[in-house]
Order: structure tokens, then sequence, then C-alpha cells
């Protein structure tokens, strides 16, 4: 094999993951190491990761570098990243929750991916904080794409048994086999709240728990809404809802900036064909100004204040004003930790 094994950074369902070295060049690397079974050969989730990540190449997802298959055992290479999201947030975090510029550029990154993932069909199915990872550079790239899916038109029906539970999409947890993107939405900005608070919004013990959990904060769905949700997919079984009323997200995150807030509201929408896009909400002024990053005005921040609106000039001015702020954040908390979970 052209690969060193070194330490062992993690184990998952049904991979562990090493910390390697390339023979041919020196790179460090990570080593998923897929365990084959021999009568059931290899995993189905394995299959659908390596033919998606040949795929899918872009900045903000995790490079797939080399695939060893044997009779006992199938390797993935990827690049090497120093750790998760979570722990990332376990280390430098203020209790877990991380400044606003560190925020904005680690949502920026997240959008990216999850747009580039869906401008070529694929959805991801399970975004989560351990399914993110980052590097040294500050860099956070998606990874885990055991359950991704590629999609089509007509939608096809898929399983509902997607998404780690506390970043399932209302529509799924009722049932839906008729999801697209709207999930990987959802997702995200469940990430987003648990960045800016440090503890994840919904956190439910099982599937109805976890509806009752949304409904607690976005309120009860209106009849309209609840009639589309059935015309779109009905084998959707629509139990009888508690009234409850909506509680604002400033009130939750009193000091969060309102673009901030904002961005959330649109992402987190009960009903999924009035969630955001990804490739919208890239172009949302959370991202192009800078006073987004904190309550206060850009010019108490000392930033240059940033045009409100499309533009992908301003977009990539602000991704790298805010980029900058962040690895700035992260040199004042100290130095990297090592670690990668096998997802």
């Amino acid at each position: 094999m052209n690969y060193v094994q070194l330490e062992k950074l993690g184990e998952g369902t049904y991979a562990t993951v090493y910390k390697g070295r390339s023979r041919i060049n020196n790179e460090i690397v990570a080593l998923k190491e897929i365990h084959l079974d021999a009568e059931e050969g290899t995993p189905s989730t394995a299959i659908r990761e390596i033919s998606l990540m040949k795929e899918l190449r872009h900045s903000n997802i995790v490079r797939l570098i080399d695939v060893i298959h044997t009779e006992s055992k199938l390797m993935l290479v990827f690049e090497f990243m120093e750790q998760d999201l979570k722990k990332y947030m376990d280390i430098h975090g203020n209790r877990c929750a991380l400044d606003p510029q560190t925020v904005r550029s680690f949502m920026f990154q997240l959008l990216k991916g999850t747009a580039f993932c869906h401008e070529n069909r694929v959805l991801h199915r399970d975004l989560k904080p351990q399914n993110l990872l980052i590097n040294k550079r500050g860099e956070l790239k998606l990874a885990d794409f055991g359950l991704a899916r590629a999609f089509g038109i007509p939608v096809n029906t898929f399983s509902n048994e997607v998404v780690t539970l506390w970043y399932r999409a209302p529509d799924v947890l009722l049932g839906s086999r008729t999801y697209s993107t709207s999930i990987d939405v959802w997702s995200a900005g469940c990430i987003m709240a648990e960045m800016i608070s440090g503890v994840p919004l919904f956190r439910g013990r099982d599937n109805n728990d976890q509806l009752n959990q949304i409904l607690r904060i976005l309120g009860t769905p209106d009849e309209n809404t609840i009639k589309r949700l059935v015309n779109d997919s009905p084998e959707i079984q629509i139990r009888p809802f508690p009234r409850l009323p909506k509680v604002p997200f400033q009130n939750l995150y009193p000091k969060a900036h309102p673009l901030a807030i904002d961005l959330l509201e649109k992402l987190l929408k009960f009903d999924p064909t009035q969630r955001i896009s990804a490739d919208e909400a890239l172009r949302h002024p959370y991202f192009t100004t800078s006073a987004a990053i904190a309550g206060t005005s850009a010019a108490t921040q000392g930033g240059p204040s940033l045009p409100i609106g499309g533009g992908m000039q301003a977009q990539q001015q602000a991704a790298a004003i805010a980029h900058q702020q962040a690895l700035a954040a992260q040199q004042q908390h100290g130095v990297y930790m090592q670690g990668q979970g096998a997802n």
C-alpha cells in the first residue's frame, strides 16, 4: 500500500478512520477503512460515497484522493482535516458558542458546499456538525456522503430514515418521502443556530418529540401549510398538532445581529416550499454587509461597509473579510487540536 497508517482518529458505524501518510509524497491524509463482510460484500453506503465523491470536486467538499480495494477491506483516502465542527466548537467556543465572525465564515462555506451539491443534483441528507470538517486554515468542508443521494426530475421517492434526528426537517419527521434540497437547507439552519448559541436548537428523544420541539419554537403551522404538505407528500400522516405560538428567534438569540436572525428564519421554515435555497442564502445581506458579524454597526467594528444585496464581488469581499476575521479569532484561541471522527 502507498500509505503508512498512523494513529487511529475515530470509529464509526461501518468504518474506522486513521491518520496516514503517503509513501510517495509524504502528504498527511485520512484513511477511512471499511471492513467488508464476506457474505454481504461492500456496503451500499460506501459505494454511494465513492461514486458521488468522485464527481463532487469543490473547495468546500472534502477531497477523495484514492480508493484501495482488497478482498477483506476497502480503504478510502481523503485529504486530512484537523477536526470536525463539533470538536471545534467544544475547543474554541465560549461554552461552545462561536463568535459572530466565525459563524458567518463557516455558514458561508457550508452553504457554498451545499449549493454545489444541489447544483450537481446531489442531496447530502446528513448535514450535522460531526460531518463538517475544518482544517488549520479555517476552511470548512462537507464530509461523509454515505447517506447522500443523486436526485432527478420527477422527484424520486426516498427513504425518510435520513438525517440525524436533531437536524431532521419537519416534513421528513412527518414521513415525507418526496423531499428535495430543502432538507439540507433545514439542517444548515439548525447548524447555524447551534454555532450561535453553543447548543442544538431542537433536541428531541425520538421522531415525535423532535417534531414537538420544532413546534414549540416555530409554532403550529396554519391550515394552508398542512394542506400543501399533504398534497405534495400524500404519504404524510398528519396528526392533531397542539396550538402553539411562534417564538421569535431574536428572543432566543438576543445578541445575534438582525441579519443573522433573518437568514435563520428563512432557513428554518416549517413548510419546505418556503425555505430559501442554499444558492439564494449565499446572496442574503447577512453575507454582504460587514455589520452582520455583530450587534453593532460596521463603524464600531472597524470594518468596511459592503453593499446590501447580490453581486458576486460583494459576496467574495464579504467572505474574504469574514474568513480573515475568523482566522484572527482562531489564532487568539490558540493551537488547533488534532482529531477527526469516523463518520
